[in-house]
């Protein structure tokens, strides 16, 4: 009997390979030290390739790494050596449209930062606790929207990035006018 497939971890690292949001499900990296060196380690390995215009994909470590690149962020899923490299490739694809779509299309680091809290419920969407729940970008994203109050409700109900957000985008707009 065939198991679900598994994931044991998603990356995104800025251009210098520093965290910018990291989700863990497996055990093989037991202390933080260890999981900064593995991402140190993958980002030097992959960082050479050419993998911003489709996905990468390298032996590392008995783990499989599917990379893809956009501007200044890697992004990277890492499963067991015995997984299916397409499944790896379609989940890293998954996470990396739904963040295109949820910062519209503007993806690079300030952007990631600012909206970290959607970027991180699009992980949880994506994967809990490593298997792979979902992988259409478009259902992540409706998903991860519908968790998170839209710019129309009013200041009282919405955090202080999203009010932030929303005072920016009415600057914006009478700047413009």
């Amino acid at each position: 009997m065939e198991s679900c497939p598994t994931v044991k971890n998603i990356l995104l690292l800025d251009s210098e390979g520093k965290r910018v949001a990291v989700k863990y499900y497996s055990e093989d990296w037991p202390t933080n030290n260890a999981k900064e060196a593995f991402e140190k380690a993958v980002f030097t390995k992959t960082q050479k390739t050419n993998a911003r215009t489709e996905a990468e994909i390298a032996m590392f470590e008995n783990s499989i790494v599917v990379c893809k690149f956009v501007q200044d962020l890697h992004f990277f899923v890492t499963g067991g050596d015995d997984e299916n490299e397409l499944i790896l490739a379609t989940v890293l694809q998954g996470f990396f449209d739904a963040v295109g779509i949820l910062l519209r299309g503007n993806v690079d680091k300030k952007e990631a930062l600012e909206n970290l809290d959607l970027i991180l419920l699009c992980l949880d969407e994506i994967v809990d606790g490593g298997i792979v729940l979902e992988t259409d970008s478009n259902v992540i994203a409706s998903k991860v929207a519908s968790h998170s109050i839209d710019s129309g409700a009013p200041l009282s109900e919405q955090t202080i990035g999203q009010a932030l957000a929303t005072a920016r985008e009415h600057f914006a707009r009478s700047l413009l006018k």
